[in-house]
């Protein structure tokens, strides 16, 4: 828990630095997206976070299937016009009722993992079977995976396919049909580059990024730039060069370039070791929990956590092509943060009953 709060407040401050300039820039106000942050994100996520803290975890498993079907309702809502919106160009990501908008996806990372977390453990061995239980597991767990990508959304899909092959292997999975799995999967990414032009163009800057640095390229040379100004000891908190509309997404997507630029290598190296800390805690945690559903569940949401992150700091370093997502904690969002708390909540409900 102390770590979580750690990660929450160090989110808060390099997000109140990093998007000082956006927000005095579009808004006239340079607190305007902590403010936000503040109200949409950490105020309703502290209210989830003891709520789900406190209710007795059985009611997850009780109400799975109902919660994940009501996701899927909210992510197929994106589709409508007039509900529907787009606030970032290319993906129809958001909806928007009574003036208020929030991504469904964030919901449906939880709802995937809770519900996964229900029928896995509810399937034992059978999950053993071919037929009966890997194929009709994984069958409904690339519901949602095939949802976000028609929106399109590939970062965000690929973080639903690990959590999804994460919770199989975690579940027991037989190891030859987790192999096809991945290679399915690997088959599938490779597919996704090469039937659209603008993914084949961002891999391309991903092997070559020294390539139209002023086009496809500037992003991640932009993020190269910050990183490497940086050094070991950091610029200083509030002095990044980058931040001035330089880099883009510097509120979001980017904000891991912020850190290192501010803060140094030292301090971001840190911060890596920070989630790797709680990703160690967490899978003790899930390693004693007192029953299956538990242990799926507390390592379905970790797998989220670290796959995303890293997801989003390999991409700023360059070892992943461009993906558009935020880093967990940090960057700004409402609805992501929300579902964070949320999910803290549900391991420190967890924990209580186990012996750590």
């Amino acid at each position: 828990l102390a770590c979580f709060v750690v990660l929450l407040f160090f989110g808060l401050l390099m997000l109140t630095s990093a998007s000082a300039p956006m927000g005095y820039d579009k808004f006239n106000d340079k607190y305007f997206f902590i403010k936000r942050q503040i109200l949409v994100g950490v105020l309703p996520g502290l209210v989830a976070f003891f709520v789900l803290a406190k209710i007795k975890y059985n009611f997850l498993k009780r109400y799975s299937l109902s919660i994940f079907i009501f996701s899927l309702f909210l992510a197929f809502l994106v589709f409508v016009p007039g509900i529907g919106t787009d606030l970032n160009a290319g993906a129809k990501s958001w909806i928007k009722i009574f003036d208020q908008s929030f991504q469904p996806a964030e919901f449906l990372k939880i709802a995937m993992i809770i519900f996964l977390a229900g029928y896995l453990s509810s399937l034992g061995k059978e999950l053993f079977d071919f037929k009966k239980g890997f194929l009709l597991a994984l069958s409904l767990g690339l519901i949602p995976v095939f949802l976000v990508l028609l929106q399109p959304d590939v970062g965000t899909a690929s973080v639903l396919f690990v959590i999804l092959f994460g919770m199989l292997f975690v579940a027991g999975a037989n190891i030859w049909h987790m192999l096809g799995l991945a290679l399915s999967g690997i088959a599938g990414f490779a597919l996704m580059i090469f039937i659209a032009p603008y993914r084949a163009a961002r891999f391309m800057t991903f092997l070559h990024p020294e390539l139209d640095q002023l086009g496809i390229g500037y992003h991640v040379n932009q993020a190269f730039l910050a990183i490497g100004s940086g050094g070991v000891f950091g610029l200083g908190f509030g002095h990044s060069l980058r931040k001035y509309e330089y880099l883009p997404e510097v509120n979001a997507d980017s904000i891991f370039a912020v850190i290192a630029e501010e803060m140094g290598f030292i301090f971001a190296a840190a911060f890596i070791v920070l989630l790797l800390f709680i990703c160690y805690r967490a899978f003790k945690i899930s390693k004693n929990a007192p029953d299956n559903f538990t242990r799926l569940l507390v390592s379905g949401i970790i797998i989220w956590f670290i796959a995303q992150s890293f997801m989003n700091i390999a991409a700023m370093v360059g070892l992943m092509p461009l993906t558009g997502l935020p880093l967990p904690f940090i960057s700004h969002g409402g609805t992501a943060l929300f579902v964070a708390m949320a999910s803290v909540g549900i391991i420190i409900n967890i924990s209580k009953h186990t012996e750590i």
